[in-house]
Parts: structure tokens; C-alpha cells; sequence
């Protein structure tokens, strides 16, 4: 009995403390920003699949090439700008967040003060040609694209923070009077803060430049965006963060808690470059992304429970289950899970919990194996989260059926897997209903 206990107060001490980091204001705000700028990046994929999957069934050379200038458009403005729209969804949402009263001068800000961080000089290919020219007064998109999303980042919470901070002295505000326009009075109260913020991100940018030839986007990939992905987007570092998320699912607390703020960024930069290198006929550097995650370790939905229902609809004689899982089937095909989640329910039912944490682990396994040795493509289409199983590997991996097939291997082992759990759930509470 003092065991029991004794868990569930972990249980409930490690849920709080989760829960706290997951919400705390910056993480949030990142979570919220990436969702605000998401369709972007749905829109790369299908641009990005409809380009190098369809239009090449339907022409070749210089039609093909035309037909393309479409996609190539689509990827200018989505996946080579992913840096530059993210630093003011970042700004805007977490000034919003912060209570802050014109969380659009935050997003004006940040774009500016990521702009200030760019390199004077830079290097681009000459057209029709494999040499390179530096140049000056320009922006490139390895800069403003997935390169520097984490440029974004940083500078979209720093300049963020600093200018909120410098717009409550009130020394540095600058008041007009009555009877000015609202914005016009906002305008200028924020004037000072805004310069001084600008200008401090200026300097650091000039210093980098002047004494030791670099910038920041160099700098935070160099420091810290390759490190991170290292580790966030190495299989057992994504397993382990993914299975703590899914941990915390079946305490009550979703999932994007944690996955949303710790995993999706840097699992998003994999995707997108993947989608470039795709669009560019380029070798396809990543396996493990955002869009392979989700299309091979969550299978109607966080847990891969689209395996429960079928174990329930096959092997299940309890009225109750079968009910629950028929009120589920037709959002779980969508991914959408939570009437399977708290109403079988996973959450709090230790026998469920066990395959609803494991699962996923083990369908990204295979799914690994196969992608590894060869046998299936590379994920390389950002689909969106809902489209159904078997669809979204063929269309995730650039149309390739062999991720079909993995898919309904996954799908097979994951009912044989949660069947026993099942059993033991199910008898647990046919004995409680007594």
C-alpha cells in the first residue's frame, strides 16, 4: 500500500514538474509561434511533392523545368524564409503571452534586429554556373531559411525580452499628451526601447563582423543549433524526449508539452531540409524527422492507438471497450485520439500505459531499420499530421509504396503488442466493476 502510494505521489510530483517547464512562458510561446507559422510548411510539402511526384508523370525538360518554377516559388517563400517569419511569429506571440500591449511592434522589432544579424558579405552561385561570387547588399536564403531558424529563435526571444523589459522604465517613455491616436501614442512611448534594442543588435552584429569575421546566424548554428539537433534529432535522444511526452499523455498532460517545445523545432529543421534537398534532386540528409516521427510512431494518433482499436474490434468481447473504440475509429483514421485516450481510458490504467509509451518506440525502430538499409525512401514531404495511415508514408516518402508496407508491418506488430495489454486491462476492470 505504502508503495503504491509512494508511486503515485512521484507520479503526480513528475507530472507538475513537466507540465511547469512545458508551460513555462518562452517554451510556450515557441510552441504557439511554430504552430502560428505551420501551414507554411504543409504548403513547402505539397509544393514540394506535387513538383518532383506528379509533374514529372506528366512532363519532361523544358516543360518539366517551366511547370517547376511553381514549386521552386513556393519554396522561396515557405522553406528558405523559415527563419526570417519565425523570429516575428516569435516576437508577436510572445508579447502577447507576456501581457505586453502591442505585440506587433515586438514582431516588427524582431524581424528588424534579425536582419541586423545577417552578414554584410555573402556567397552566391552565379547563374548557369557552379562558381561563386561574394557579394554585398543582399540577403541569402541560407541565412533566412532553416539554416538560421534558430537564429530566429534566439533573436525573436532576446530582442523580445529585452524590448518589453525597456519599455517599462518609465524614463524611456515618451508621452504626447491627450487626444492622440492610439498607435501614434503607442508609436512613439516605444520609441526609445525600440532604438536602443535595435541598436544594441546592431553593435553585437558590427563587433562579430569587425573583430572576428563572423555573424550571428554562423555563430548560434555553430554553438548551438548543430549541437542541439546532434543529440534532439539522434535516434535515442528523439526516442527518449518522444516517450517522456508520451509519458506524460497518459498522466493527463498532452503530449506537445513537451514534444512541442523540446523535439518539433529541431525535428522541423531536418524536415525542412530534407525538403529542399528534394526539391533540389540533392542526397537526402536526414532520417529522423518531424513528418517520420509522426507517420511511423504515431499511427491513429500519439501511441500508435489505431492498433488498440483494431485489437479491440478483433480480439474484445467487453461492451464497453467495443463502444468506446466505435466512437473512436473515425477520428483515430485522422489521428485524432483523445476519446481513446480518456475514455477506454490510457490515462492512469498502468497496463495501457505500458504499450502506449512503447509502441511508438518500437514502429520508429522498424521504420528506422528499413530506411537505413535502403528498402524505403527517406521521408522527404512534410504531410500534414492528419492525414490518414498508409496515405501519409506514401506521401511523406515522396510516393514511395514501401512505406506502405511498413506501415501495416508496424500496424500488425502493434496489435500483437497491445493485445496482451489489452487482456490484462480489460480483466482489471471486470474485477473493479464488482
Amino acid at each position: 500500500m505504502n508503495n503504491k502510494v509512494s508511486n503515485n505521489r512521484f507520479l503526480e510530483k513528475f507530472a507538475e514538474v513537466s507540465s511547469r517547464i512545458g508551460n513555462e512562458v518562452h517554451l510556450r510561446s515557441l510552441r504557439d509561434a511554430f504552430a502560428m507559422i505551420m501551414p507554411l510548411f504543409i504548403l513547402a510539402g505539397v509544393g514540394v511533392l506535387i513538383n518532383n511526384v506528379f509533374f514529372p508523370f506528366v512532363a519532361s525538360g523544358e516543360t518539366l523545368t517551366k511547370l517547376q518554377v511553381w514549386g521552386n516559388l513556393i519554396t522561396n517563400g515557405t522553406l528558405n524564409i523559415a527563419g526570417l517569419v519565425l523570429a516575428p511569429a516569435i516576437g508577436y506571440v510572445l508579447a502577447r503571452n507576456k501581457g505586453f500591449q502591442n505585440p506587433m511592434a515586438a514582431a516588427i522589432l524582431a524581424i528588424a534586429a534579425l536582419i541586423m544579424t545577417m552578414p554584410e558579405k555573402i556567397a552566391l552561385t552565379i547563374a548557369n554556373s557552379t562558381k561563386t561570387a561574394t557579394v554585398t547588399g543582399g540577403l541569402s536564403f541560407d541565412n533566412l531559411g532553416t539554416t538560421g531558424m534558430f537564429g530566429g529563435i534566439i533573436v525573436g526571444l532576446l530582442a523580445t525580452e529585452i524590448f518589453i523589459k525597456l519599455t517599462k522604465i518609465k524614463h524611456l517613455q515618451i508621452h504626447l499628451g491627450n487626444g492622440i491616436p492610439p498607435m501614434v501614442a503607442e508609436s512613439f512611448n516605444s520609441l526609445i526601447p525600440t532604438v536602443l534594442t535595435t541598436g544594441l543588435f546592431a553593435l553585437v552584429g558590427a563587433l562579430l563582423s569587425v573583430f572576428w569575421n563572423t555573424d550571428v546566424i554562423t555563430l548560434i548554428s555553430t554553438l548551438i543549433q548543430d549541437p542541439l539537433r546532434s543529440f534532439n534529432t539522434s535516434l535515442p535522444g528523439m526516442l527518449f524526449i518522444y516517450s517522456i511526452g508520451n509519458l506524460l499523455f497518459t498522466l493527463g498532460i498532452h503530449q506537445t508539452v513537451i514534444n512541442g517545445t523540446l523535439l518539433d523545432p529541431v525535428l522541423l529543421i531536418n524536415m525542412n531540409k530534407n525538403m529542399a534537398a528534394y526539391s533540389a534532386h540533392e542526397h537526402i540528409p536526414y532520417i529522423i524527422t518531424n513528418t517520420f516521427r509522426d507517420t511511423f510512431g504515431m499511427i491513429g494518433g500519439t501511441g500508435s492507438t489505431i492498433c488498440l482499436l483494431i485489437a479491440v474490434f478483433i480480439f474484445s468481447r467487453q461492451k464497453a471497450s467495443r463502444e468506446v473504440a466505435g466512437l473512436s475509429l473515425a477520428p483515430g483514421i485522422f489521428n485524432i485520439n483523445e476519446p481513446v485516450i480518456f475514455g477506454f481510458p490510457i490515462v492512469f490504467n498502468i497496463p495501457m500505459m505500458i504499450p502506449f509509451v512503447l509502441q511508438p518506440v518500437i514502429g520508429i525502430l522498424i521504420a528506422y531499420f528499413f530506411t537505413a538499409i535502403g528498402w524505403m525512401h527517406r521521408v522527404v514531404v512534410l504531410v500534414p499530421w492528419t492525414t490518414p495511415p498508409l496515405l501519409s508514408g506514401f506521401l511523406a516518402t515522396g510516393g514511395d509504396w514501401r512505406a506502405v508496407i511498413v506501415q501495416l508491418i508496424i500496424i500488425v506488430e502493434g496489435v500483437c503488442f497491445y493485445l496482451p495489454f489489452l487482456k490484462v486491462s480489460e480483466a482489471v476492470m471486470l474485477k473493479n466493476s464488482k
